[in-house]
């Protein structure tokens, strides 16, 4: 269904060490406390939190990195002898291609039920997000009023012919956004939708989320759809061509039906043979705390799951948004269905 053969990424799967060691088998030597990570975020702050977690709990962090299909690919060929304990991922859409293949198992954890609302997780546990992030729209305030932006139904329309830039049809985020439209909509209208935008397409689709926001400022197009983090990444980092980009481009969080911008995650679940299962919920307990999900804010630019989780500087400039209250497995699993609506309609 999907346009992304597994069997090359498969082969490209990387196990790196951060001091941590890299595994290979289920288990630990004399007794050692470990648990076996298999992550897709790839991010140097995240080595922090690895650290403080064995730290704090003396459990070893065995780590191997992949894109999440590689991951998926990998655990799925390792079968019932995996040593895979917890899988880490952005988007619900990536986790629930997981949970599709059997690769979850349901956990109950009084410490997640408390950090993470209903709809940041999957009604029966089989994995949980612990930051948020929007997938929204950069525009150019030069030609566009904030009020032709503030609803995702106005951007398939006629107002904006050839002034849309986006990424392809295939990329995880743009398919959990369409999937979000399926669910709110049904698949006759969002498939209207899907063409519409296909219509108001600028360009064919290259590149990623900055591309996209990049093309905006060099007057490519007016309008581009991206996740909000790549644009807060942009005008606080410290990049100085990226921020005088964004001194040109504003943000806007579109509203579906009236009920908030469409809302994702980063997250993860406990694995169906994972060997080390309590350390992987204590490890998954420990992403979803205040302070992971605070630091994950600060150094990724995306939004604590949980709403008593001060967002930090600077990325509560852009916190104050109302964000839509659809479950996240609600879109994650018209993931099929949207990707059938968007290759009909030559969204490339």
């Amino acid at each position: 269904m999907f346009k992304r053969s597994l069997l090359p990424l498969l082969a490209a799967t990387v196990a790196t060490s951060l001091g941590l060691a890299a595994c290979s088998a289920p288990g630990s030597k004399d007794g050692e406390q470990v648990v076996n990570l298999y992550t897709a975020r790839h991010y140097d702050s995240d080595k922090a939190l690895y650290e403080r977690f064995t730290k704090e709990t003396g459990i070893r962090i065995n780590l191997i990195e992949g894109k999440p299909d590689e991951l998926v690919a990998r655990i799925k060929a390792e079968g019932e002898n995996s040593p895979a304990d917890l899988f880490i991922t952005a988007d619900a859409g990536s986790l629930w291609r997981a949970q599709d293949a059997g690769l979850f198992q349901p956990v109950t954890s009084e410490a997640l039920a408390a950090r993470v609302p209903a709809n940041l997780r999957e009604p029966e546990g089989n994995w949980y997000g612990f930051t948020r992030r929007a997938r929204i729209v950069a525009y150019d305030p030069a030609k566009v009023k904030p009020e032709e932006v503030d609803d995702y139904a106005k951007l398939a329309g006629p107002r904006f012919k050839g002034k849309i830039c986006v990424r392809s049809s295939d990329s995880v985020y743009n398919l959990s956004l369409v999937g979000a439209l399926i669910e709110a909509w049904g698949p006759e209208k969002t498939g209207e939708w899907v063409k519409g935008i296909v219509a108001n397409m600028a360009r064919p689709p290259e590149g990623g989320d900055r591309d996209q926001i990049r093309a905006v400022s060099a007057g490519v197009c007016e309008v581009a759809i991206t996740n909000s983090y790549y644009y807060i990444r942009m005008a606080t980092g410290d990049d100085a061509k990226d921020k005088a980009i964004t001194q040109k481009v504003s943000l806007a969080f579109p509203s579906l039906d009236g009920q908030g911008a469409h809302v994702n995650i980063s997250g993860g679940g406990v694995l169906r043979h994972s060997p080390n299962k309590g350390n992987a919920i204590k490890l998954l307990e420990f992403f979803a705390s205040a302070d992971s999900q605070r630091h994950i804010s600060l150094h990724n630019n995306e939004f604590p799951a949980s709403p008593d989780v001060a967002t930090p500087a600077p990325v509560d400039a852009y916190a104050k948004f109302k964000a839509h209250p659809m479950n996240v497995a609600a879109f994650a699993r018209r993931q099929p269905q949207a990707q059938s609506l968007m290759s009909a309609a030559g969204w490339r």
